[in-house]
């Protein structure tokens, strides 16, 4: 007889941990985007440079995101690879 490789309560619990981990990376990643615009656009209206500290801000905080899941990315094939 065939048996399942795993229940379905595993099932679900692996799918909502996976769910949680992307809420939390993807907020991450847009948390790092709006940062840098916040503190971009608050520089701005101190130094008066309209827009160009914003543009730099959302720039530096988008490359930020993108290091976050490029480094998050390589942990997730490192723990693929290690199995």
């Amino acid at each position: 007889m065939h048996k399942p490789l795993m229940n379905s309560e595993s099932a679900t619990k692996q799918v909502a941990a996976a769910m949680g981990d992307g809420w939390l990376h993807g907020g991450s990643f847009v948390g790092s985007i709006l940062a840098g615009a916040l503190l971009g656009y608050l520089a701005d209206r101190w130094l008066g440079t309209d827009p160009w500290v914003l543009i730099a801000g959302i720039v530096l905080g988008s490359y930020s995101g993108f290091m976050r899941m490029w480094a998050l990315s390589k942990r997730i094939e490192d723990q693929i690879r290690d199995r």
